[in-house]
């Protein structure tokens, strides 16, 4: 992962490695202790692979990019290339992010395809699970449940049973994006207010509001962004709203296959 990076942005690199206290290519290149699978060394990794992916594909536009939007950990990443955070800020957020959100274990993710997220709230209430939420509103038909590992699995029974659905469980260990993680935000909120937010060179869209991204309200936002739903599907609706026709994606293809499922 992000092999070539490295050594194109030297300084970052150096910079990564002195913020993080290991060096972040060997990490994401050879990853010798099978540390990659566990979310204090896998945000941070992600993170700074897309940053400096994102520069590089900034650089080739001549024009530049007038709109920023992120999914998750990738709001970072979007808040970066907009210049509303700087990258060493940045990196610190996402380090302390990854070590709290490790912290909130036995959760479980699952994913839902093949039916409105309407269907899936409703089948959710009708369970009567408490600890069971919506965690991600990916696509028209697309979105994900997150909470207590057992809730999660019988809730995804009770979905499973409606005309269409899929639903396939994820390999995560956190309720993430839901009320479960509510103790990392108080925390992350802490760092977050000792942190600059810049006007930035454009408008970023936030994935808890699905809305402009206000800089004065970064602190808050970001706290937010870890106990709440990312509303994609309201972020790309924002963004075609303010006239975007033409979406590009950082290093994969996965959003865009969301944009293109959403009408």
């Amino acid at each position: 992962m992000g092999a070539g990076l490295f050594s194109e942005f030297p300084d970052s690199t150096a910079l990564a490695d002195e913020i993080l206290g290991y060096s972040i290519e060997e990490l994401c290149t050879r990853d010798p202790d099978r540390k990659l699978r566990d979310t204090r060394y896998a945000q941070p990794a992600v993170f700074v692979v897309n940053a400096l992916a994102g520069r590089r594909q900034i650089a080739g536009q001549p024009d530049g990019y007038r709109f920023f939007a992120g999914h998750s950990l990738g709001e970072y990443n979007a808040l970066v290339a907009a210049g509303v955070l700087g990258f060493e800020a940045a990196l610190r957020l996402v380090k302390r992010r990854g070590e709290l959100m490790a912290d909130i274990t036995g959760g479980g993710m699952s994913a839902v395809q093949g039916v409105p997220a309407a269907f899936v709230q409703r089948a959710l209430r009708e369970t009567g699970l408490t600890n069971v939420h919506v965690a991600n509103f990916n696509a028209d038909t697309q979105t994900t449940i997150a909470g207590d590992r057992v809730e999660v699995a019988v809730a995804a029974k009770a979905i499973g049973t409606l005309p269409g659905a899929r639903v396939v469980p994820l390999n995560v260990s956190g309720p993430f994006h839901t009320p479960l993680m509510t103790p990392v935000e108080s925390a992350l909120r802490a760092l977050l207010e000792s942190s600059e937010f810049a006007p930035g060179d454009g408008t970023v869209v936030s994935s808890v509001t699905g809305e402009v991204f206000p800089p004065d309200e970064g602190t808050d936002l970001l706290a937010r962004q870890v106990s709440r739903p990312v509303e994609w599907v309201r972020a790309v609706a924002t963004l075609r709203a303010s006239g975007v026709t033409h979406f590009d994606e950082v290093n994969g293809s996965t959003l865009s296959a969301l944009v293109s499922r959403i009408h």
